[in-house]
């Protein structure tokens, strides 16, 4: 099987660790990730901000770069998301506007074959229980685009319940969005901050050491959220999770 690793512009630009942390994970499940150097942004911020014509040739562009692998993994629900949910509404747009089906055609092959990593361990891989060991307090906040979107279920809680030395605790509220959204952040500030904070306060109740998520977007939010209320808390993302090992401890 061909695997491609699909980190995505945030990772790219800001997280470069959650990238490795993928590659280090799969490669110790016995798997061969390949990093197309081709690779852009999905288009999803400028669909979701509508641009969505704009955003016609990233995907396009995406389904060139991608199109040749088995199989195309990313560390985020919400890129994710874009590929599969709205890539499809992208070629049915074109379509009704007489544009012909080429957008459709071209990202078809993509669409059914791009996961988010959970998905990828759980799904394709067959596993939970990943080798890894990380001992520390956590709880879980699941991303919009994970639970709403893609539909990830308990696939995250079910690969952090198996990690050696970790305690999982419940975090209120846990299904409520943080507020971040992306552009919604930035449109509507006080109530994106409002949301963060009730966000943080619920995950500060549950005394963990970590607030865990499986896309560094929401993180981000989150992470500059606890930093201003001095919450003595990390944010990390699942995959450095996953990747950690008693040989190999997370920094």
């Amino acid at each position: 099987m061909r695997v491609a690793l699909f980190l995505t512009c945030v990772n790219d630009a800001l997280y470069p660790d959650t990238g490795r942390a993928v590659v280090k994970l799969l490669e110790r499940l016995g798997v061969d990730v390949e990093f197309p150097m081709g690779q852009t942004c999905c288009g999803q911020a400028h669909y979701n901000t509508g641009y969505r014509r704009q955003a016609e040739p990233l995907a396009r562009r995406f389904a060139e770069v991608f199109g040749e692998y088995d199989a195309i993994v990313t560390p985020s629900g919400s890129c994710g998301t874009m590929v599969r949910e709205l890539y499809p509404r992208m070629g049915a747009r074109a379509r009704a506007e007489g544009r012909g089906d080429s957008l459709a055609q071209a990202v078809a092959p993509v669409v059914p074959k791009t996961y988010e990593l959970t998905e990828f361990l759980v799904d394709v891989l067959g596993v939970t229980d990943v080798g890894a060991y990380f001992p520390r307090t956590v709880t879980y906040h699941p991303t919009c685009h994970g639970l709403r979107g893609l539909g990830l279920g308990d696939r995250p809680r079910r690969l952090l319940e198996s990690v050696r030395g970790l305690e999982l605790r419940e975090l209120p509220g846990a299904e409520e969005c943080c507020g971040f959204g992306g552009t919604f952040a930035v449109k509507n500030a006080d109530v994106s901050v409002a949301m963060g904070e009730d966000k943080i306060r619920n995950a500060a109740s549950t005394g963990a050491d970590v607030l865990c998520a499986a896309d560094n977007s929401c993180l981000m939010h989150i992470g500059g959220t606890m930093s201003r209320l001095k919450v003595g808390m990390r944010p990390v993302h699942l995959a450095e999770i996953l990747a950690s090992t008693e040989e190999e401890p997370l920094v």
